[in-house]
């Protein structure tokens, strides 16, 4: 009897992928999560990966402003990280026209795509938000006749899913992919509520970074911060946008003697925050850090007791998991993604959107801390290479062989 035969390998896909948040030399914070993701799964050696990070540019003389005059200067293709970054440019109306981004995204991409394509087939268009980049990828996908994927993670159905002008963008998108990640199943949930079909999604976890995030040595991360050994101490990581929630950590400080809150962010709330700081006297006791590179969130994290995040809506917040894994328990609001991470005392806390809720919470903490080792449970499973897969393995399953 002959041998069995050897399975054959599986075939090496290629796939092109729309991401409109994706680092630059100008914003090198902006979609790490992304390119965290697609760099892992150049690593396996499965997938050709062409990554199309559209540029958006306004008319003349708003494309004079120092945001827009850097971006404009972003080469047109270069390799970052191993993944073959493309940026086509398209018209953008700040503030005003969002509803049109998807179509001018598709329309400045896909004469691009068509030659790529024609050059060597790709097998599938990849979207890694779900607006402007799902509507998008499902165009381009038809005008090539390829199978399409779209990928959920918050604020995309949140926000565009209920806009006026997207919210029928975000649907028929939904319904016309091939298949449909979400990072939770909170946020399956909230998609299957906007009409788009449950049976669709698959939940796609994110990844970590785990020789990154871990914990370090609390007094070394202090004395970097310039922060005191013995007080409490706070992070908030994340955009100064309402959404996230910084004025309720803000808020909660005078209810916690001494206690210090790190701001790790920019975006357009600071002013009213670094306001509000002062009309509750406690601005010796917050610091605005700015925008911290990725690589260096993990001393942010270690130096704090907690994590306090009260966001309003999240799909599953990277920072949750990154604060779990260097061994900083969370404090945040009972959203359906939060409720799938924080199960265990040890991880954190679930509370209202409100100052006396999230003092009481963070005392609990402070007065008990759980060992970094327990909360570092909390992100047991969580890897790139694990995302990586889990995205490969769901690529494959709409893509037939040719």
């Amino acid at each position: 009897m002959s041998p069995p035969a050897e399975p054959r390998p599986a075939r090496r896909l290629r796939i092109l992928s729309l991401a409109t948040l994706y680092p630059n030399d100008s914003a090198p914070n902006f979609g790490v999560f992304v390119a965290r993701q697609m760099e892992a799964v150049v690593r396996t050696g499965e997938v050709d990966l062409t990554l199309i990070n559209p540029v958006g540019l306004p008319p003349f003389p708003l494309s004079l402003h120092p945001r827009y005059r850097k971006l404009a200067a972003l080469p047109h293709r270069e390799e970052r990280g191993g993944v073959a970054v493309m940026r086509p440019r398209f018209r953008l109306l700040p503030a005003i026209g969002g509803r049109f981004n998807a179509r001018a995204v598709a329309r400045a991409a896909l004469p691009l795509v068509r030659r790529l394509h024609a050059a060597a087939p790709f097998d599938l268009i990849d979207a890694q938000f779900f607006y402007p980049d799902g509507p998008a990828a499902v165009r381009i996908a038809a005008a090539l006749g390829l199978p399409s994927s779209i990928k959920a993670r918050g604020a995309d159905i949140h926000h565009w899913g209920k806009a006026a002008g997207t919210a029928a963008q975000v649907r028929a998108a939904g319904h016309a992919a091939s298949g449909l990640l979400a990072v939770s199943e909170g946020l399956a949930g909230d998609m299957a509520a906007l009409g788009i079909p449950r049976g669709a999604i698959t939940i796609h976890r994110t990844g970590l970074d785990r020789s990154v995030f871990r914990p370090l040595a609390r007094a070394e991360c202090r004395t970097r911060l310039g922060l005191p050994q013995q007080a409490p101490v706070l992070a908030a990581v994340g955009a100064l946008i309402a959404r996230k929630g910084q004025t309720f950590a803000i808020e909660a400080l005078p209810a916690l003697p001494g206690a210090i809150l790190l701001l790790a962010g920019t975006g357009p709330d600071e002013t009213d925050l670094r306001a509000q700081v002062q009309r509750l006297g406690v601005a010796d006791r917050v610091r605005f850090l700015g925008a911290v590179a990725h690589g260096e969130l993990p001393v942010v994290l270690s130096a704090a007791d907690v994590l306090v995040l009260p966001s309003a809506s999240e799909g599953l917040a990277n920072a949750w998991v990154e604060a779990l894994a260097c061994g900083t328990p969370v404090v945040t609001t009972p959203i359906a993604g939060a409720r799938e991470l924080i199960t265990e005392p040890a991880f954190g806390r679930l509370v209202p959107r409100d100052s006396a809720a999230i003092a009481g919470a963070v005392s609990e903490l402070l007065t008990a801390p759980p060992a970094p080792a327990d909360v570092q449970r909390g992100a047991a499973g969580f890897s790139w290479d694990a995302s990586a897969a889990a995205l490969i393995a769901h690529w494959r399953q709409l893509t037939p062989l040719r």
